[in-house]
């Protein structure tokens, strides 16, 4: 594993990996680093990793320092110093009538070289310009020929869609874009409308390019002669993204109808002409490729089978929610008894062959009163020894004498009996 922090010199521009030397570097800290040029200003823009040895071209660049103060202050320097040369050079091409558009500089980290970038429609002979600046600025010159797609990179600005150019945020490099990608997703084909600022193909139409490929390996072509559910007709136009067919019926008078891919079935692909062998299949087998969930799409209705989604979420909540009934009740009950050590079973109980258990619903009603008989029980224990405690000593003496002391019955005669 080798370690390495990915660096950017530029807004929008292309990373590059270099070694930190065990150097701990946070994201978006500015540092300076050796490269093929020199020592060179940059952010960091991924901190320390640890990759894989054969994704690296060795040898990797070291980082030289984190950026101080000081190297702060010559950047600034030195992007004051690019608005005057850019205005100096902007002179010299006028003077010297080249065809030619200065598009920006760029300054060493040293300021001792100067990169002028510039478009032109063909070759410039710009020697006696780079002479010139040469003796003004006193630093050397390089003068660059871009594209218009790299001046768009540079410049910068928004799109037709309202954001910043992609090719300025995150692109690090230009695919290649065709008209035939344009044409595979049924876009305009006006110029005005597939092109972006900078006059080229929108880049955008890369992104979605695979997916409407693999939408069209599903799809019939367009004037493909097929069955569908309602008879047989022509395929009048593909809607790729939600896989969807016009199709003309030949009995009918009516507009072409819609059907998804699932529901046709293609005899003759792109001919648009009916087999001359060909005989139509009767109704109740065509009937047999309608789908369901086109049918439920045209009317509105909900499915009742596992097709329907919503369906699926209902029984699944439901689901859940049976489960978590017995639980809260047992919960409940618990906290109503005052705790476990009140639940427990005598050991009779635990011993004895256990009852069908009750339906989820039953044993939510249940778990209440058996809970309050418990803790009715549990009371009972707890106070009996202390009722015994003040039952009172058994009486002795006179005491004994008077409470087991019963009244004489009289004789008739006036004698009492005892």
């Amino acid at each position: 594993m080798t370690e390495i922090i990915s660096v950017r010199f530029r807004s929008g521009g292309k990373q590059y990996y270099f070694d930190p030397l065990g150097q701990r570097v946070a994201e978006g800290q500015a540092v300076i680093v050796e490269t093929g040029k020199g020592l060179e200003y940059g952010t960091c823009v991924k901190g320390n990793t640890a990759i894989d040895d054969e994704a690296v071209v060795q040898p990797l660049r070291p980082l030289v320092r984190l950026a101080t103060d000081r190297d702060e202050k010559q950047v600034r320097d030195n992007r004051r110093r690019e608005k005057d040369a850019m205005r100096i050079c902007q002179q010299l091409i006028e003077r010297h009538g080249l065809e030619m558009k200065l598009v920006d500089v760029e300054y060493s980290f040293d300021g001792t070289k100067i990169i002028f970038f510039f478009t032109s429609d063909g070759r410039v002979d710009f020697r006696a310009l780079v002479k010139d600046l040469a003796g003004i600025l006193r630093a050397r010159i390089e003068l660059r020929q871009i594209g218009v797609r790299d001046e768009a990179r540079m410049l910068g600005g928004f799109g037709i869609c309202g954001k910043p150019f992609c090719c300025a945020q995150f692109l690090g490099e230009f695919q290649p874009v065709s008209i035939k990608m344009a044409k595979t997703q049924n876009l305009s084909l006006n110029p005005t409308k597939i092109s972006g600022t900078c006059g080229r193909l929108m880049c955008c139409l890369k992104y979605e390019q695979d997916a409407y490929e693999d939408a069209v390996k599903r799809c019939p072509r367009q004037d493909s002669f097929a069955e569908c559910p309602d008879g047989v007709g022509v395929v009048s136009s593909v809607n790729l993204l939600k896989e969807q067919v016009k199709v003309k019926l030949e009995d009918s008078t009516e507009q072409p109808k819609n059907y998804l891919t699932s529901e046709i079935r293609v005899v003759r692909s792109g001919k648009g002409k009916r087999p001359e062998d060909y005989v139509a299949p009767p109704q109740a087998e065509l009937e047999k490729l309608r789908d369901p969930r086109a049918e439920a799409a045209r009317t509105g209705r909900r499915l009742d089978g596992p097709a329907d989604l919503s369906a699926v979420l209902d029984r699944y909540l439901g689901e859940q929610s049976q489960q978590e009934e017995p639980r809260k009740a047992k919960v409940h009950s618990r906290r109503k008894s005052g705790g476990d050590k009140e639940n427990k079973e005598p050991k009779a109980a635990k011993t004895a062959p256990q009852p069908a258990a009750p339906a989820p619903e039953k044993q939510a009603r249940q778990e209440r009163p058996a809970a309050r008989a418990l803790r009715q029980a549990a009371l009972q224990k707890m106070t009996a020894p202390a009722e015994r405690e003040e039952k009172p000593a058994a009486p002795s003496g006179a005491a004994h004498h008077r409470r087991h002391w019963r009244p004489h019955r009289r004789k008739p005669g006036g004698q009492s009996q005892s």
